[in-house]
């Protein structure tokens, strides 16, 4: 039956029931965990004096990473939302040709790392370094971030709506910014929170475009002189960074629920005529695609063709791919389940206790990946010293670092699921436990599946914490390439980055068609 409401926002009261107790205790066991980053710091920072800090602080090289990285999150971040929601718009809401091509292509940048593509453009553009180096290719990184939740969200809405604001008289832009884009919010700033947090975390691109923010000063000073004192002075100031993007994010999105009952009408919305508009859009969406997946795909290819048969070493290639599949698995099914307690607590539950833990997942993941890692280090030789140099020290970081890549997608998920919902199969007899696994959980499972997949190519490409964590002969896809790059051979380390992007793309795919399905097309 089609549903009579619509997507419109809507700020009715939140169900009034209290988390239960395995609930509790799962967000309890969870919160030590990420504390222990933060603690980390934090006593770090206390047992280093108030004067000291002050000489840290005030140093002209803070002023300047400050400058640096601020500036790369004020200038990156709304440009990946304009780009991301301006292609969503495009191949969901136009005629523009080659759509049912242009989806997966502006997915696909996101098997890509990072430093994967700092390699290929600094092997194209030898002298490219510097702030908008590092705006290029964080924008043509990180974009899909927002693209992804955008044209899934616009995939589900009731076209109904748009259809009516035109019969009333609006233009297209005014449907666009008065009916569509209000209804991408929660879209737009769980992306837009996601990559402003990667590029305060981000070490990998940065270092090969020589730019420095806090996080390649904090690499550089505890690789140099590991000097705790400094490093952890930098890493606060990162972490007050990521607060002030969390109360941002939070004051815009507000209270407002996007829950409704029924998938809307059950047809696809007419397609906008670009008429003459139509050859420069889809130039403009292939232009997209060639500077963030071109230029990686045929960098990595010209390399190969350089070194020839022998950069392609099998048999460590082969242990590497393991590895790192197994490693980005095991922690993608960790980091989903951790997730959705935290989801819950921030989607059925109102309040300043819910909002400051689920922020906390993100001043966390704010962190460079050494931090954390320096952090679990720390706690485990002191407290429980069997877990030093095993798996499931390296799989804690892992979901220390990527839960909010889950959460974000589980909250979207969970704010589309009607409470009205679960209470109805109770008051049928279901019990809690069997109403969360037929309703909830089966009406979440593809932003679940979304956020796995999310976090499975993160820890595919994540290096620096796998540096100092990994258990000895450990050696991921990620460890080799960078070791091979760092040494200038770029074509030894070319077969890695093929098998890491390889090995990301049909995961980035699934995760595409698992985000859309459901929508009409």
């Amino acid at each position: 039956m089609v549903s009579t409401q619509t997507d419109r926002p809507t700020t009715g009261p939140r169900p009034p029931a209290r988390p239960g107790p395995l609930l509790s205790t799962g967000i309890g066991l969870l919160l030590a965990l990420t504390f222990v980053p933060l603690g980390y710091v934090a006593w770090a920072v206390v047992s280093t004096g108030p004067a000291r800090i002050y000489d840290l602080v005030v140093r002209p090289r803070v002023g300047e990473l400050l400058l640096n990285t601020v500036g790369l999150v004020v200038v990156t971040v709304p440009l990946c939302v304009a780009l991301g929601v301006g292609a969503a718009w495009l191949v969901e809401r136009t005629d523009v040709l080659g759509a049912t091509v242009w989806r997966p292509l502006l997915v696909a940048p996101l098997a890509v790392p990072a430093f994967i593509n700092s390699y290929a453009w600094v092997s194209v553009w030898p002298t490219l370094h510097g702030f908008w180096a590092g705006v290029l290719v964080t924008t043509l990184s990180y974009f899909p971030f927002v693209f992804l939740p955008a044209a899934a969200t616009l995939r589900r809405l009731d076209p109904a709506i748009e259809e009516s604001a035109r019969a009333l008289g609006s233009g297209t832009a005014g449907v666009f910014f008065r009916v569509v884009l209000p209804q991408l919010r929660l879209a737009v700033l769980g992306g837009g929170l996601l990559i402003g947090v990667h590029l305060l975390a981000e070490y990998g691109a940065f270092a090969m475009l020589r730019f420095s923010t806090f996080t390649t000063a904090i690499f550089e000073q505890f690789q140099a002189t590991f000097d705790g004192a400094a490093g952890a002075t930098l890493a606060a100031v990162l972490v007050l960074l990521c607060l002030v993007l969390l109360l941002g994010e939070a004051l815009l999105r507000g209270n407002a629920r996007f829950a409704r009952i029924g998938s809307g009408a059950p047809r696809a919305a007419t397609p906008i005529r670009l008429r003459a508009a139509n050859f420069p859009a889809a130039a403009g969406l292939a232009a997209l695609t060639v500077l963030a997946l071109g230029v990686p795909v045929w960098t990595l290819l010209r390399w190969l063709w350089i070194g020839g048969g022998q950069v392609w070493e099998f048999a460590d290639l082969g242990e590497a791919i393991g590895q790192t599949a197994v490693l980005a698995a095991g922690a993608a099914a960790l980091t989903t389940v951790a997730a959705f307690p935290f989801a819950w607590l921030a989607v059925r539950y109102s309040g300043a206790f819910a909002r400051t833990v689920e922020g906390v997942n993100f001043v966390t993941s704010s962190m460079p990946g050494i931090v954390t890692a320096l952090a679990l280090v720390t706690f485990a030789i002191r407290f429980v010293p069997p877990l030093y140099q095993t798996a499931a020290l390296v799989l804690c970081a892992y979901v220390l670092m990527f839960l909010p890549r889950a959460l974000v997608s589980l909250r979207a998920g969970l704010a589309q699921v009607p409470p009205g919902l679960e209470e109805a199969s109770r008051s049928l007899g279901l019990s809690p436990a069997r109403s969360f696994v037929r309703v909830t959980l089966r009406l979440t499972a593809p932003a679940a599946g979304a956020g796995a997949a999310l976090v499975f190519v993160a820890v595919a490409t994540e290096l620096t914490a796998t540096l100092l964590l990994a258990p000895t002969g450990t050696r991921t896809l990620a460890m080799r390439f960078w070791s091979l790059s760092s040494e200038l051979d770029y074509a030894a380390a070319a077969p890695y980055a093929l098998m890491l992007v390889a090995l990301s793309i049909p995961v980035t795919l699934a995760l595409f068609r698992e985000v859309t399905r459901g929508g009409a097309s």
